[in-house]
Formats: structure tokens, C-alpha cells, sequence
């Protein structure tokens, strides 16, 4: 199967004075539930990840083999590139799996271009290997992961959301109105079809964090009908791709049923 052209990361981003004002009235619009994200005490917890560089070359995580050699692919944050991703996947592989990046480069929101080359991609990862694919999604990747096997489940093992707001008010974050501002939507009318609450026809599991600063726990956690289970931890949501409680949680739902 040829594979498809991955549309441009950087093609919705405000290129006019226009487009600039029209972007930065929707980040000011008033939250009309008024239902913010996490305290703000847990937001400047988040603050610590800049500390990552200095402490991951002291880190030891202890990394048994798989029993199984899974195939995985890794679905970045909101605004994030894949190498922030990139040190989840190297344990993962050092584990025996086999991890994959979605190819779309940096996660500026959903069109419909890039969830249809989400699809190809998906396939063409499916029949490369011959075994369905275990969706790895961290924050807004979690929502791609989610919408993808609703898509495909036949291609799909297992979706694992790290922190991902697929539950509630989708302005219970503290990211909502920058994301607006680069996506030129608001956050509850993305410009596709989605219901971000319903829960993929396969296992589904929301990892949590109640020190998430960005966003809230009740929304990455969801309801019993939203998803299969969830998993709570304790770390802040950037350090979902990086703490080891994350990392071990993530080799446990790769290696259960």
C-alpha cells in the first residue's frame, strides 16, 4: 500500500492579520459553565518538568520483557511533537515491543485530513505487522486514539489515554483557550464528526492524575459507560510520558488481556 502524504502540521495556524484577530477573540471568549481546569497550584506543579533533563540520566525504571511483543503507536499532546514522546517509546521497545509514531508530526488539533491519514496510517501499521495495534494517545492524543478505533476496531487491540479530557465540559482544562487560538475552532465544535464521550467498541483504558494541572481529573478519568477502566497515578500531565508510574502503568496495559 503506497503511503499517504502527511498534511502539513503547520496549515492551520493564523498566517493573516485577520486570521490572527479572529484566533484571539476565540481565545478570549467566556467560559459559559464557567467550569475551569485543575487549581493553580496544580498547574505551577507542572513547572517540575523542567527539571526532566537533569534527573532522567539518574532515573532507573526497572523493565521486565514482554511476554508478548506488542505493536504500538505513540500519539503526542496538544502543541507537542513526538520526541517528547520519544523517551516512552525507547523503554517500551527496550521492553521487547515494537512502537510506532502516528507520522503527523506536531499535534496542532483534528481536521479531517489528518484523521483520515490517521486511518491510513493505522492500516498500513496493521497490515505491516500482520497483529492489531495497541493506541497510545497523551492528551489530545488520547482523543485521535479514541476516534481512530471508533473507525477501525477491527485493527485496534486496546486505546490507553494518558490524561486525555474525553469526559465533561471540554473547557474543564487550562489549555482550552490557547488551544482555540491555534486551532481557529472553538473546543466543543471540532471540524469533525466526534463524539468524544462515547467509548470505542474496544478496551479502553484512561490513565488519570489527580496532580494533572492542565487538565481535569474528572474528565481524563470519565464515567463507567465512557470507557473500561481507569487508572489513577500520581504525577503531573506532562510527566505522563516520562514518570515511571506512567511508563510501568503503560507496560501493564500492554501486557493484560
Amino acid at each position: 500500500m503506497a503511503t499517504l502524504p502527511a498534511p502539513s502540521s503547520f496549515a492551520q495556524l493564523p498566517t493573516t492579520r485577520e486570521e490572527l484577530a479572529l484566533r484571539w477573540e476565540l481565545a478570549r471568549e467566556a467560559d459559559p459553565e464557567a467550569n475551569g481546569g485543575p487549581k493553580f497550584r496544580y498547574l505551577i506543579g507542572e513547572l517540575s518538568h523542567l527539571a526532566e533533563p537533569v534527573v532522567r540520566p539518574f532515573r532507573r525504571i526497572d523493565i521486565p520483557a514482554a511476554a508478548a511483543c506488542r505493536t504500538v503507536m505513540l500519539l503526542p499532546g496538544f502543541a507537542t511533537h513526538p520526541v517528547r514522546m520519544r523517551y516512552m517509546a525507547r523503554l517500551l521497545e527496550q521492553a521487547g515491543h515494537k512502537v510506532k509514531r502516528w507520522g503527523l508530526g506536531f499535534n496542532f488539533g483534528p481536521t479531517e485530513e489528518n484523521v483520515q491519514y490517521l486511518e491510513r496510517r493505522l492500516i498500513e501499521v496493521h497490515e505491516r505487522y500482520g497483529r492489531e495495534v495497541y493506541l497510545v494517545g497523551w492528551s489530545l492524543g488520547g482523543l485521535f486514539a479514541r476516534e481512530i478505533a471508533k473507525r477501525h476496531p477491527e485493527r485496534v487491540a486496546k486505546v490507553i489515554t494518558m490524561g486525555s479530557p474525553f469526559s465533561g465540559n471540554p473547557r474543564a482544562n487550562n489549555a482550552w483557550r490557547a488551544y482555540q487560538f491555534v486551532t481557529g475552532h472553538r473546543v466543543d465544535q471540532p471540524p469533525i464528526d466526534a463524539n468524544l464521550r462515547e467509548k470505542p467498541p474496544v478496551p479502553t483504558i484512561a490513565l488519570w492524575s489527580a496532580r494533572d494541572g492542565i487538565v481535569s481529573p474528572r474528565s481524563a478519568r470519565g464515567r463507567d459507560s465512557e470507557r473500561d477502566r481507569a487508572v489513577a497515578l500520581r504525577c503531573t500531565h506532562l510527566g505522563f510520558t516520562s514518570s515511571p508510574q506512567a511508563i510501568q502503568a503503560v507496560l501493564r496495559e500492554l501486557e493484560a488481556d
